[in-house]
């Protein structure tokens, strides 16, 4: 214990001599507009809030960027100190990687938040710290939309690099292959301009599933669309108890054969005890893009499988976020605070009805009563999968393009390390049952949800040349493992 008390002392004062060193020695190389916050400013707390408390990174300082170039010089000013850094943009992700970091800098993106449309109309160029909800209504005033998230309060460009699951995807791919080029800071503090053709289209490659390896992109070009009908979507919702588990799930299946492009399902298995005091519930939603009202060739079977509740409501795609309780004033997945949340993703071809049971039984024993995880979810995400199977799987470094479903338990409660392990245990738990049930021994885990204990090939695929390429590149951009806090190649 003596031991473990020296040992922290001697990391605060090391950080503490960063600290009286950081304003004075990095201040004049950054931009008027930038700032550096320490501790004791009370901006601090707002700067390095984190959505979820698990693994969170521990930092002596905040660069508030306000250029690209202060990204650069902050990184080559860690560089020569030896501090770790990381990137913030919505402070959204969660992996057991980022308790690695300790007395780092933060370099907070948020200031980067421009959108630029071209003369044309076909491009925008984004600045790297927007959040999705501010994205969203800067290109709705111009008539435009991009294939973004729908959690308004996550930052655009950290879910593109791991690949960008939309719900115009289905039209247009994910958010990675809208990409044109990236704004790119290197692990080494250089600024490169990344494309297809040059400098090295192994580098534009990899940053499409796996960029958070390679750099901090401060901005990117990428495609942007005409909003259609004004933007009409449609929305229909169903409320479900436990009796409905396995019809509710075999009609899911029997949909995915004519699930256009334009229609999206999203559910949750949660609890509301207003409506089942005893049980979780099953609320899905199902959404139509250029329609006043779902149209019924995709409702009927879901309305025949004995919902307790149906609701419906017509808006435009700016509501979307709304209606799926990813809008800034969430109070679950937006503004939360002090409280712990994990994920155990898994990437599906269609669901094994049988599992869905277990699984929903599972959840419901761990959320029961007064358990401390009784504010946990479990998402089931099914975006339609056109746009995104038109491209090539060789195309881009994420390798879960075949998969058409993601399932994962999302597990809440308030912030005690004390339970950390036993909420680990569980989700990994009904996450094996996920598994097994697919018929497939190849957990697929999609980045952007990891918890970090996956296995490299879990992550970024299990073909050889993949893994191998993507350890090349690390070795060539990143031989020093600066960029390694989040879900990090192995070299």
């Amino acid at each position: 214990m003596i031991g473990l008390l020296c040992t922290i002392l001697a990391h605060n004062f090391v950080a503490a001599l960063g600290l009286v060193n950081i304003t004075a020695e990095l201040g004049p190389r950054l931009s008027p507009e930038a700032r550096i916050i320490l501790p004791n400013n009370t901006a601090f707390d707002r700067a390095t809030y984190r959505w979820s408390t698990f693994a969170e990174p521990r930092f002596t300082a905040v660069v508030e960027v306000a250029t690209e170039e202060d990204v650069a010089e902050t990184v080559k000013y860690a560089n020569e100190q030896q501090f770790p850094f990381l990137a913030i943009g919505g402070s959204h992700g969660v992996t057991t990687g980022l308790a690695n970091l300790h007395y780092g800098i933060e370099i907070w993106l948020h200031r980067l938040n421009w959108t630029i449309i071209s003369e044309d109309g076909d491009t925008a160029t984004i600045g790297g710290g927007i959040l999705v909800g501010n994205l969203i209504e800067a290109l709705w005033q111009k008539g435009k939309y991009a294939v973004t998230g729908s959690c308004e309060c996550t930052s655009f460009l950290g879910p593109l690099l791991g690949a960008g699951h939309a719900v115009l995807q289905g039209k247009y791919g994910y958010a990675m292959d809208q990409l044109v080029s990236l704004h790119l800071v290197t692990a080494d503090g250089e600024l490169l301009d990344v494309s297809a053709s040059e400098p090295d289209p192994d580098l534009f490659w990899a940053l499409q599933g796996a960029g958070h390896n390679f750099g901090i992109v401060t901005s990117v070009t990428t495609k942007i669309y005409d909003v259609p009908d004004q933007g009409l979507w449609a929305h229909e919702d169903y409320i479900y108890g436990r009796d409905s588990v396995e019809n509710l799930f075999e009609t899911w299946n029997q949909f995915f054969p004519r699930q256009p492009p334009t229609v999206v399902i999203v559910g949750f298995i949660l609890r509301n005890v207003s409506i089942d005091a005893v049980n979780p519930v099953l609320v899905l939603s199902i959404l139509q893009e250029n329609v006043s009202r779902v149209d019924s060739i995709y409702t009927e079977a879901f309305r025949s499988v004995n919902p307790i509740s149906i609701s419906s409501g017509l808006g435009t795609y700016r509501d979307i976020s709304r209606w799926l309780r990813f809008d800034f004033n969430n109070p679950v997945y937006c503004t939360t605070r002090n409280v712990s949340a994990l994920h155990f993703p898994v990437g599906l071809r269609r669901w094994n009805v049988t599992t869905q049971r277990m699984v929903y039984d599972a959840f419901a024993t761990i959320t029961a009563g007064n358990s401390p995880f009784n504010a946990s979810e479990f998402l089931l995400e099914g975006f339609p999968v056109q746009g995104v199977k038109a491209v090539p799987e060789d195309s881009t470094a994420y390798p879960w393009r075949g998969d058409n479903l993601i399932a994962y338990p999302l597990l809440r409660y308030h912030t005690n390390m004390s339970l950390d392990h036993t909420a680990i245990e569980v989700g990994e738990g009904i996450r094996r049952k996920l598994l097994e049930g697919s018929g497939s021994e190849e957990l697929h885990s999609y980045v952007n949800y990891a918890l970090g204990d996956e296995s490299p090939e879990q992550i970024y695929g299990y073909e050889e040349w993949r893994l191998e390429k993507l350890k090349e590149l690390k070795k060539k951009y990143d031989p020093e493992r600066r960029l390694s806090f989040y879900e990090p190649i192995p070299i």
